[in-house]
């Protein structure tokens, strides 16, 4: 038992040991996201009693379970796909929605968060990947959304940035050519004049390719294994 104690108190250090240690590598203007899916919640009470409050979840289940279980003042992030039917479950708590991948899932977080009382900010994901497996929106999509009379009449969602992922490869070049095309749309966007539109966000880079992401122009990562170590 004591052999176990001691494994389990050597994880919970260096996880704040490695969390510290990120956290001082990034600009002060980058939010780091600590991303917490199939981690049990003391991991996750570790990197909080430290300070952090920032945590991400890719699963609806696994978001809801650790919500309720874990301190309330977390600001718990949905990363992953978030399917129409499953947005009820996170309205009440979620701090920010990062994959909006079609506009029909932006129209059914207004009507629940109009729903909830609440005004629930949301990034736009864009493909940005030359991954088929990769959600989000093309440009095309992009401006129906944009230009829509129905997003000015939103006024329970706030669309604050944008957010994309970059090809899984070891090709450096092409990472950062997708991040660099999507820091160039954000500060477009940022430039013109959208109802209910506030880009203020820039969510790109995870554990492996965060510093180009943030070379590129990111103000908000995605991190896990670098905390938290490898997945379960």
């Amino acid at each position: 038992m004591s052999n176990l104690r001691d494994v389990k108190e050597t994880i919970m250090s260096e996880i704040s040991s490695q969390l510290k240690d990120l956290k001082e590598s990034l600009p002060k203007n980058c939010t780091l996201v600590a991303v917490s899916k199939t981690k049990p919640n003391a991991d996750v009470r570790e990197a909080y009693n430290s300070g952090h409050l920032d945590f991400g979840e890719n699963k609806v289940q696994e978001l809801t379970q650790k919500a309720e279980e874990l301190p309330k003042d977390i600001r718990w992030h949905m990363i992953g796909h978030l399917q129409r039917n499953k947005v009820k479950y996170i309205v009440d708590f979620v701090h920010l929605i990062h994959g909006v991948d079609s506009f029909k899932l932006l129209k059914e977080i207004n009507k629940r968060a109009k729903k909830a009382d609440r005004v629930i900010d949301c990034l736009l994901q864009m493909h940005i990947a030359e991954e088929d497996t990769k959600f989000g929106l093309d440009r095309e999509e992009l401006d129906e959304i944009l230009n829509s009379d129905q997003l000015k009449e939103m006024s329970n969602i706030k669309v604050v940035g944008l957010m994309g992922m970059a090809t899984f490869t070891e090709d450096k070049d092409q990472v950062r050519r997708e991040f660099k095309s999507l820091k160039a749309l954000f500060d477009e966007i940022k430039n013109s004049d959208h109802t209910n539109v506030q880009m203020d966000i820039l969510s790109m880079g995870m554990s492996g390719d965060y510093n180009i992401a943030i070379e590129e122009g990111s103000n908000m990562v995605r991190i896990g294994s670098a905390i938290f170590g490898s997945r379960s």
